[in-house]
């Protein structure tokens, strides 16, 4: 074998191994989870600005009686999984196979509700998930 035809394919066989996998535009709805809103939001604290750095534009923005501004998020994922296994077996004079195959999906919703202050700062929020 010559040299050339053995670094070639290593060189690009290293290349291949060096690539990462793509990443998202936006992580933005991947951000609206419990945990999320419970670590981000603090009452008194918490101002638009980050409230929109870290969860994005809201779906719905209103007022309320007194004339603060509310917001509304809302965001849906579903989950997929699927499986599969097979066996096969033999000898001389008996013989078996078998399959199996399974699904599941499950749906996640959750909603946001936060209310503003006259100062554009967090007075208030409710949030609610649901599986199913």
């Amino acid at each position: 074998m010559k040299f050339r035809e053995i670094i070639v394919p290593m060189s690009l066989l290293a290349i291949s191994a060096c690539a990462t996998a793509p990443t998202p535009v936006d992580n933005r709805n991947s951000a609206l989870t419990q945990g999320n809103v419970q670590m981000n939001l603090v009452v008194g604290e918490t101002t638009k600005t980050e409230v929109l750095e870290t969860f994005g534009a809201p779906n719905i923005t209103t007022r309320d009686g007194s004339g603060r501004e509310v917001w509304s998020y809302q965001r849906a994922a579903t989950i997929a999984q699927s499986s599969s296994s097979s066996n096969y077996w033999t000898i001389i004079i008996a013989g078996e196979s078998s399959q199996a195959a399974g699904f599941s999906q499950t749906s996640r919703m959750i909603t946001l509700i936060i209310k503003f202050d006259e100062n554009d700062v967090v007075s208030d929020f409710r949030s609610r998930e649901s599986n199913f």
